[in-house]
């Protein structure tokens, strides 16, 4: 049945869209997919060049075996089949930035196979998308356009680096789908360890297959598997960041619409997304696989997989995040909506575990995720390079979950901890930020603001709710300090309150 929460309404009736991702992941490895060159980010232009890497003559790509167990290690993160036998093909067409004329890519024959994504709507409901194929590629070089008007210029450091690129099926339909898909697929690669899904560096980007049909056609398509029925998809190129996919999706979808909905038609090609503009242009036209003119690379033998080193990869597998979400929830009894927010970075799940032992969990979670999180991201900082460890935030806890602070002079204490100030019970007890918990104290201030608005007090009598107003003038009086729950249980007995 179709979801009508997912129509675009045209002027000619309602629209679905249809979508499906190329996801290219640079793998986690110091050296390149068939040299020695070395991979980073940050070196002068040509540094990191191979002969291999400039297509000397003479020169023979050697397949990196880490490389290829990056890729056998995501495939099994992603659920997916291992195929024991895969070959390389050679992918014609000719950039200035692709000195070999041609890419060593996987065709016919990917290392892996289909798999699949359970992905959380933000209201906590699933849904799958089918994964296709996972093959290795080794990326191209980059042109550059922008240091002379007269003149391209070409930096071959990327050229050879491998990457993985990892195809969808056409099974997400809007575009808050395609940015969560492609958020879980880059918090398993990070948790692997096979990418570290940094999309400003472009490590981590997507290709977004675009296309529009009526109410119904996609129910049609995944009946018979017909993509005559989807309608004609246009590519969006290299898209790095999950608001640009949403943007780039939103602007190409009503294009599309309006074109149809104007009695044109729909023209196969590769768009690019402008992000200052927020729309998507023409790029070329859409090449298909006999475009490419495919043939098996005569440099490199089939590669043959030892079914033993795969099980011994899928043995060595670290926790997943669907995996880690679940545990959460069972072992610190946190909601699926808290352990959601902790696991998608694992860094943070890491660090909560660490604060959480022996203490309350909600209630550290909420400062790991809350707290801790807004001020690092207004320093711009990671959570690994946080100035506070989990212990700092478990003794915090401890101290508001001991009655030694209540959670708004937390706040202050937390303030004073991250300026370098010291430990939490170092801090409250030097600035003398304990909870006033004496109800021989307490109860003398009670008495004299009761005596003091005696038509306050009466009002509480019959309105009990309106209690709050005494509760907010002796936590004024003791600069919030007093006990809340002490000086709740007081005056309810002062006031003659069930």
């Amino acid at each position: 049945m179709t979801d009508t929460s997912k129509l675009i309404v045209g002027r000619t009736g309602s629209w679905e869209i249809v979508l499906g991702l190329e996801i290219h992941a640079q793998v986690a490895s110091k050296a390149k997919l068939f040299s020695g060159a070395a991979v980073g980010f940050g070196a002068g232009p040509n540094e990191q060049v191979s002969l291999v890497d400039a297509a000397m003559p003479g020169m023979l790509p050697v397949i990196n075996r880490f490389c290829v167990e990056q890729a056998v290690k995501t495939g099994l993160g992603l659920k997916a089949q291992i195929n024991l036998r895969s070959s390389f093909d050679r992918k014609n067409y000719f950039y200035p930035d692709l000195p070999q004329g041609y890419q060593i890519s996987q065709f016919k024959d990917p290392v892996v196979g289909e798999g699949e994504v359970i992905v959380e709507h933000d209201d906590g409901s699933t849904f799958t998308v089918r994964i296709e194929r996972l093959h290795l590629e080794q990326d191209a070089g980059k042109s550059l356009h922008d240091q002379d008007p007269n003149a391209t210029y070409v930096d071959l450091n990327r050229a050879g680096t491998a990457l993985m690129e990892i195809v969808s099926k056409p099974d997400m339909r809007s575009s808050a789908e395609a940015a969560a898909y492609v958020k879980k697929v880059r918090t398993i690669l990070v948790y692997l360890g096979t990418c570290d899904g940094d999309m400003e560096k472009g490590n981590l980007r997507a290709d977004v297959n675009v296309s529009v049909c009526r109410p119904g056609a996609y129910e049609k398509f995944r009946e018979t598997g017909d993509f005559s029925h989807l309608g004609t998809r246009c590519e969006i190129k290299n898209v790095n960041s999950y608001r640009y996919i949403q943007q780039a999706i939103e602007y190409e979808a009503r294009r599309q619409i309006e074109i149809i909905e104007d009695g044109g038609s729909i023209t196969q090609e590769t768009r690019l997304f402008d992000p200052t503009k927020l729309e998507t242009r023409s790029m070329r036209s859409k090449e298909e696989a006999h475009d490419y003119r495919y043939f098996p690379d005569p440099d490199l033998l089939p590669l043959i997989l030892d079914p033993v080193w795969v099980k011994k990869i899928q043995d060595s597998l670290p926790e997943l995040p669907d995996a880690k979400k679940a545990r959460l929830q069972t072992q610190y009894g946190l909601s699926a909506y808290d352990a959601g927010v902790l696991i998608t970075e694992q860094a943070r799940a890491d660090f909560f575990e660490g604060a959480a032992k022996g203490r309350d969990a909600k209630l550290t979670s909420n400062w790991v995720t809350n707290e801790l999180a807004a001020r690092l991201t207004a320093a711009g900082q990671d959570i690994e390079d946080s100035p506070l460890k989990p212990g700092d935030i478990a003794e915090l806890v401890a101290l508001i979950e001991e009655g030694v602070i209540s959670s708004k002079i937390a706040k202050d204490v937390f303030d004073r901890m991250w300026a370098g100030e010291g430990g939490a019970r170092a801090i409250v007890e030097k600035q003398g930020l304990q909870q006033v918990s004496d109800t021989g104290a307490l109860e003398a201030m009670i008495d004299k603001l009761i005596a003091a608005n005696p038509g306050q007090a009466a009002a509480v009598k019959e309105k009990p709710q309106a209690i709050g107003w005494f509760v907010g003038q002796l936590m004024k009086e003791t600069g919030g300090k007093a006990n809340p729950g002490t000086v709740n249980q007081l005056l309810k007995a002062k006031l003659g309150i069930d």
